[in-house]
């Protein structure tokens, strides 16, 4: 597969109308208003991106390219992503493929993927760029958590990874992070409601801004207790409750996350988030994303279909087991 010269072309002009033009016509648009008079963040939106969580070393504390620099790094990445695609239709081709599929049949390659253009270094704001240092006894924790997950890892699909058992890949936030591909969603507005619905496993988060309280402390739950409140044209999530099982990068059950969703233009909306738990890192962190429209809606993700290799593994360790125990007699 090769990619064509008009996408090429098309990154480019992205990259050089980043500047003047997007500002002209941003200062000439008024963003829309939902029917309970807030700001409508409604629609199929993409946060797909080129831009790393984490900066890389060597840039420092430089938080932006300049639009010359995005240029250039587009353009690599348009060509590496047409490599990649012809290497891997000619080991389709070949029979060599390493892949159990060809993401290209199903428009999910990076030269395939609707990406937004952002000057950003890292998704992580900031100097630092990183993720700040983890705490000694969370790391302890987090060793003595991973410790008993392996012990018992082939006992049951209990014990299996919640993306390898289809419930979640964990994309669904928050924060929301971009995944490798079908870094879609669908948001939903209605008075007092908002519901943001992932296309990867299709998880959907029930946002009230109706002015409820948050649940009692003591309800833990996977994706946290989120509520919704409309700061001018920006809709603030607060989320916390979340179990000791949510593990987002080591984190524990005082997980606090802040988003941010700004209209920021016609088709874009920006969205920023600050993370924070005392027991898990030195400090709080805060990244932002940007978020394109699409024109397609989401599409069905179907996980389970022809996933054989949980049963296969567990069901292979069942066999070990039984020979062991024969073996012993």
């Amino acid at each position: 597969m090769k990619l064509f010269p008009a996408a090429l072309v098309s990154v480019l002009l992205t990259v050089s109308a980043f500047g003047q033009a997007a500002k002209t016509s941003e200062k000439a648009w008024k963003a829309p208003k939902a029917a309970d008079g807030h700001i409508d963040i409604s629609g199929v939106w993409t946060h797909a991106t080129n831009v790393p969580l984490e900066r890389p070393k060597e840039l420092g504390a430089k938080e932006f390219f300049t639009a010359e620099e995005l240029a250039a790094n587009e353009k690599r990445a348009a060509e590496r992503a047409e490599k990649q695609a012809s290497t891997r239709a000619e080991s389709v081709e070949t029979g060599n493929a390493e892949v159990h599929y060809d993401t290209a049949q199903f428009g999910l390659t990076g030269a395939q993927t609707k990406k937004a253009s952002s000057l950003r270094t890292s998704i992580i704001t900031g100097p630092e760029g990183h993720i700040p240092p983890i705490l000694p006894a969370a790391a302890k924790r987090n060793q003595e958590r991973n410790q008993a997950r392996l012990a018992r890892q082939w006992d049951s699909y209990e014990f299996r990874p919640l993306a390898e058992r289809c419930y979640t890949w964990g994309n669904v936030g928050p924060p929301m992070l971009p995944v490798g591909y079908n870094s879609n969603m669908e948001i939903r507005q209605s008075p007092g409601w908002v519901v943001i619905e992932q296309e990867m496993i299709h998880d959907a988060r029930m946002i009230p801004t109706d002015g409820r309280a948050p649940l009692p402390s003591f309800i833990k739950q996977w994706f946290g207790s989120a509520v919704g409140r409309w700061e001018g044209d920006t809709l603030v999530v607060e989320t916390s409750n979340f179990n000791d099982r949510t593990n987002f990068r080591g984190s524990g059950e005082q997980l606090k996350v802040t988003e941010r969703f700004t209209r920021s233009g016609p088709d874009s909306v920006t969205y920023q988030f600050t993370v924070s738990d005392p027991q898990t890192w030195e400090k709080s962190w805060s990244g932002e994303i940007a978020m394109d429209k699409m024109d397609t809606p989401i599409y069905e993700y179907a996980c389970h279909e022809g996933n054989y290799g949980m049963a296969n593994i567990l069901s292979g360790v069942r066999a070990e087991e039984a020979k062991a125990a024969a073996a012993k007699k």
